[in-house]
């Protein structure tokens, strides 16, 4: 009897287990249905694939051989190959296929989704504010996806790499003395490897560096800045050995190939970049359009740049202690001032990355010319989203009676998670004719194989996606709709080609190329449809 009690009493005081708070454990199954449900995708061959994607699936096959270590996607002079040799070790192990190439972005993603729940809370948002940019992240419109899974060069890397440069930016910043010189290491690395891969990230670079400079000036000298500039130099040591051995610059070839050297109206530039770019470079638009009342984002984000703008500077100028709510002050009391006016610099450098990525791509003309595509420029964006709604989650949260201002920011953060929710079922509505299409081009590939093809002739989205997926078994050269050669990315191909007796032609039915054969067969073929793909194969 006497045991038993002596027994219940010390497991009465036995510690308990700690419990996770509720938002964060609800932002960790959102961050979980944020990934499954691009894992879904691609299991479901969504987002389509192409042949650029190809093109890097190729360089990581040529990785994997040992066969090449390119710099810059094939065919180019800028864009680092990053994403290639992420991918080489999945494809040397399972062989060529989308899915080797889009995993590890799948878990870029995933690094993002962990990095913006950290940023949130450390830029002074609660875990209720932080699970909200988890869930607005988590959705995935048809634009989002694609700038997320492609392997098309340059995309996927960028949000992960910002948001980390905010984080590292924020330690020195508040003065965090552990780990200072890993992450003065870290903060250049991430922005000389920017550099590399693609120049898109710049604004961000600059007005998060900005940032640090600024309130850590003094700290930057002497062996510090050395340890920056150098990291920063390892970063992008692919790109500037690159360019003292050919004496070429990178970022002029990046700005002639994103149509700075084209002609686009003033007009049509302001519509695609501060309209149509908004929305759908932040999810919320369908599939390869935007319905109007999907456009309600472009009027409330120059709204909230200003808000959370002049937010930021009020307590960067206030030195974090006035400009915080009283629901803060044990924040302000456990942490100090500075780590508070560190938050709000950082803030105040990711809304200025945003408006400096939405300048650039306003007066480019591609804004003009092709909006709608060109819109995965904006996909940075989604980097200041914890800084872009502070101003909407401080409203929304103030205590007090409920007034006009509350009303307006609670229904904006509700129409942003539902417009977002409506383009991301719009996203999974393209499965179906995503998969049939994947299976058309699989049956072309063992149609090919069964006939014993090498060497094909065909245009430029069949080409390097039909060399990739059998592994350089079947090699294609470009031909244009006149028959004439087109842009091959690897000159090798092309050669191949045309030392081969009897190549393969190949075209989609009903494509400017299939037409073109079709009224002027190419000699000794006889035509043959298989899954939708017209093949004019040697006579027997």
């Amino acid at each position: 009897m006497t045991t038993g009690v002596r027994q219940a009493a010390r497991d009465a005081t036995r510690p308990r287990a700690p419990r996770w708070p509720a938002p964060v454990v609800l932002a960790l199954l959102v961050g979980l249905a944020g990934v499954g449900y691009r894992l879904a995708l691609l299991l479901g061959d969504t987002p389509r694939t192409n042949s650029d994607e190809a093109t890097m699936g190729i360089a990581a096959l040529h990785i994997a051989r040992g066969e090449d270590f390119p710099v810059f996607f094939y065919g180019q002079a800028y864009m680092g190959a990053l994403e290639a040799y992420l991918a080489a070790p999945l494809v040397a192990l399972a062989g060529p296929s989308v899915l080797a190439l889009r995993l590890p972005l799948l878990a870029l993603y995933a690094l993002f989704l962990l990095l913006s729940w950290r940023l949130t809370r450390r830029l002074g948002g609660d875990r209720w504010f932080a699970l909200l940019v988890v869930g607005l992240l988590a959705l995935g419109a048809d634009r989002i996806v694609k700038n997320q899974l492609i392997a098309g060069g340059g995309y996927p890397e960028l949000n992960p790499i910002g948001a980390g440069l905010a984080l590292l930016t924020l330690d020195l910043v508040a003065g965090r003395p552990a780990g200072r010189r890993w992450r003065l290491a870290g903060f250049g690395f991430l922005a000389g490897l920017t550099v590399w891969v693609d120049p898109l990230l710049l604004p961000y670079v600059l007005a998060i560096g900005a940032v640090l400079v600024t309130m850590t000036g003094r700290d930057l000298r002497g062996r510090h800045g050395v340890l920056l500039a150098g990291a920063a130099l390892v970063g992008a040591a692919p790109l500037l050995g690159y360019g003292l051995a050919h004496g070429h610059n990178p970022l002029a070839a990046a700005v002639t190939a994103g149509g700075g050297d084209a002609v686009a109206s003033w007009a049509d530039r302001l519509h695609g970049g501060l309209v149509l770019g908004p929305a759908l470079g932040m999810g919320l638009c369908s599939p390869g359009h935007c319905a109007t009342w999907q456009l309600w984002w472009a009027l409330a984000l120059p709204l909230l740049l200003v808000l959370a703008g002049l937010s930021a500077w009020r307590t960067v100028r206030a030195d974090g202690v006035r400009a915080v709510r009283a629901d803060d002050a044990r924040a302000v009391r456990a942490d100090g001032a500075r780590v508070v006016r560190a938050g709000a610099a950082v803030r105040l450098g990711l809304l200025a990355g945003a408006v400096g990525t939405l300048a650039a791509y306003t007066v480019s003309s591609a804004a003009g010319r092709t909006p709608v595509e060109s819109s995965r420029y904006l996909s940075c964006l989604a980097i200041s989203l914890p800084a872009l709604l502070w101003p909407l989650w401080t409203m929304a949260r103030r205590r007090g009676p409920v007034d006009l201002p509350r009303l307006a920011a609670v229904g904006a953060l509700v129409a942003l998670l539902g417009t977002a929710t409506v383009a991301t079922a719009g996203a999974l509505a393209t499965v179906p004719t995503n998969r049939a299409e994947a299976q058309r081009h699989r049956a072309l590939v063992e149609a090919l194989r069964e006939r014993g093809v090498r060497h094909v002739y065909g245009e430029y989205w069949t080409c390097n996606r039909l060399t990739y997926a059998t592994g350089e078994e079947i090699v294609c050269a470009v031909l244009d709709e006149t028959l004439r050669p087109g842009f091959d990315r690897l000159p090798a191909y092309p050669r191949a080609v045309r030392d081969s007796p009897a190549p393969t032609y190949v075209a989609p039915v009903g494509s400017p190329l299939a037409r073109r054969l079709d009224r002027s067969p190419p000699p000794a073929r006889h035509p043959h449809t298989v899954a939708g793909w017209r093949l004019w194969l040697p006579h027997p």
